[in-house]
């Protein structure tokens, strides 16, 4: 990813965006033939060459341009340099250019955020009948499978895959059309020949920049995506805590946790993770901000994006491949699942309780107060809640020994749970 963002690649995008434009106006007989096939020839870029000549004319294209009609130049062909350029202004070369840049980075994203997606189909399908204690607020509420976490990115990884391709294709337009985009020097036509080339769609309209609404949107996609690896990396941390061990992420042989304590084993990889999503999150904001510009262009969103572009897009990519490698490599403890599911002696089956209380004939509120009442108290002491409501009177006159069984049943909480997986499509 890092190295689609280099100056070489950059200034090798501009140039074809350039031998593009002169063979589609060749093509309409708007400059010679010759030129054209003289400038794919010979026109080469120096990246070198066109800093230093940066450092004394101070704009980038002009230096682009100097830089490889010297190539052409060189090469024994001065007059077909004349025809480089012809009819462009500079963002129809760096706008096009970026366009071909974030396809290719799309490429890599797309790729990873697939590898993601397989990695959470597979996990949740391992573990969809791993049960285990579903947290509300952090405190525990009633039983779920370790597999329905898997599933539930698993689908959010399928909603930010069709996002993400959507906002990469929005970004694969180009715009060839001058100052103010009015077609002053070339025409429509040429345009779409000229992008169609070069594997994008023609804008249908711009300024002389592309919107950058697409930009934002575009940012924007990869901040949901980051967002959902947050949202993984974060789970694993709460799940390898201490008091929870459940879950954690990989450790090494040799890897070392603390340079004080020795017995640490720090979510690093979770963190980093989390970290480093907030500044992708950080790039959608500035990505709006470049949407508003001076009339028909200023330079203030193009400043912004030689950073938010490569940054994002760089990673995007690591934290897709850090989190999928978290995902693949992760420690599970089925055990002590089942060790915190009856951490709490039954709690947790309170709400069915109330449901089979109602149903039996008991007014919801009394059955709520009956309930509660007793969880509270097992909250308190520690008692066993399930043997508090098997001695109840009250609740044994509406419920059989076998009803009540049925009420601390983990089958039956977890009975759909092949249902939802089949609704997902990874049944």
């Amino acid at each position: 990813m890092g190295r689609i963002w280099s100056d070489e690649n950059k200034y090798r995008a501009w140039l074809e965006v350039e031998l593009a434009a002169a063979d589609a106006l060749a093509e309409a007989g708007e400059i010679p033939a010759d030129a054209a096939r003289l400038l794919r020839e010979h026109a080469r870029i120096d990246v070198a060459r066109i800093l230093e000549i940066e450092q004394e004319v101070k704009h980038d294209v002009i230096a682009f341009t100097t830089a490889v009609a010297e190539s052409v130049k060189a090469a024994g062909h001065p007059d077909a340099s004349r025809w480089l350029h012809y009819g462009l202004t500079s963002n129809d070369v760096v706008d096009t250019a970026q366009a071909l840049l974030v396809c290719q980075a799309s490429r890599l994203l797309i790729a990873g955020l697939e590898a993601l997606r397989d990695a959470l189909k597979e996990k949740a399908r391992e573990y969809r009948h791993t049960v285990q204690v579903g947290r509300t607020h952090g405190v525990h509420a009633e039983p779920v499978t370790f597999g329905l976490k898997f599933a539930l990115w698993y689908d959010e990884a399928n909603r930010n895959l069709t996002r993400l391709k959507a906002a990469a294709e929005e970004m694969a337009v180009g715009k060839i059309n001058g100052a103010v985009g009015t077609f002053a020097h070339i025409g429509p036509e040429v345009e779409e020949r000229i992008c169609a080339k070069l594997g994008l769609k023609a804008a249908p309209i711009t300024s002389q920049v592309i919107s950058r609404d697409r930009h934002a949107a575009y940012i924007s996609a990869l901040a949901l995506v980051t967002a959902l690896l947050e949202k993984i990396a974060l789970e694993v941390r709460h799940l390898q805590r201490t008091e929870v061990r459940e879950a954690e992420e990989a450790f090494s042989a040799g890897q070392k946790g603390s340079s004080a304590m020795p017995h640490k084993r720090n979510p690093i990889t979770c963190e980093q993770i989390c970290g480093l999503a907030r500044v992708v999150r950080a790039n959608a904001q500035a990505a709006f901000e470049n949407i508003a510009l001076w009339h028909e262009r200023d330079i203030s969103h193009s400043s912004v994006e030689r950073v938010i572009l490569p940054d994002s897009t760089i990673l995007t990519d690591y934290l897709l491949a850090r989190t999928t490698s978290l995902v693949r490599g992760m420690r599970v403890y089925p055990e002590r699942m089942k060790r915190n599911l009856e951490l709490t002696r039954g709690l947790i089956f309170s709400g069915q309780l109330l449901l089979d209380l109602a149903a039996a004939g008991m007014l919801r509120e009394e059955a709520y107060r009956i309930v509660q009442a007793h969880a509270m108290r097992c909250w308190e002491d520690g008692s066993d809640f399930r043997a508090a409501i098997e001695a109840d009177p009250a609740i044994r006159a509406v419920l059989t020994p076998e009803q009540i069984a049925a009420s601390f049943s983990l089958e039956r909480q977890l009975r759909n749970v092949d249902r939802i997986f089949e609704r997902l499509g990874i049944a």
